[in-house]
């Protein structure tokens, strides 16, 4: 036997089945967060279903059809988000853009409500 260097001792490597995929997200708090408080139609509750439905598959232990009904939550999730954020900036962009064009319509329009009769009476001879 060479004991001329150290060496380490290691148990060998233990073998078995490869490791499992980590168990798929089921983005509930984010489905509830989306029905409760930006819900645009209704996409939020959509999404909550979904998340219940990843949940509930997952504790059942069928992976396959977790991890489907979780990509399905996400999609709805991240529609909601994206519709009741976008929307909101849409209203207001064309709510400022609506005052700007009313504000010059009525700035180019001050002579036409401001005509005056004159006092002289050279046009009635």
């Amino acid at each position: 036997m060479d004991t001329s260097y150290p060496r380490e001792e290691r148990p060998p490597p233990k073998r078995g089945p490869p490791p499992a995929a980590p168990a798929p997200r089921d983005h509930l708090v984010w489905a509830i967060f989306n029905t409760l408080y930006m819900n645009f139609c209704c996409l939020g509750f959509v999404a909550l279903a979904f998340a219940v439905k990843a949940r509930d598959r997952k504790v059942s232990g069928d992976v396959e059809a977790a991890r489907h009904f979780s990509s399905k939550a996400r999609c709805y999730n991240a529609l909601a988000t994206a519709g009741s954020v976008v929307l909101p900036l849409l209203l207001g962009a064309l709510i400022v853009t609506g005052v700007i064009h009313l504000s010059k319509l009525a700035h180019e329009s001050v002579g036409f409500f401001t005509y005056q009769f004159s006092g002289s009476d050279d046009e009635d001879q």
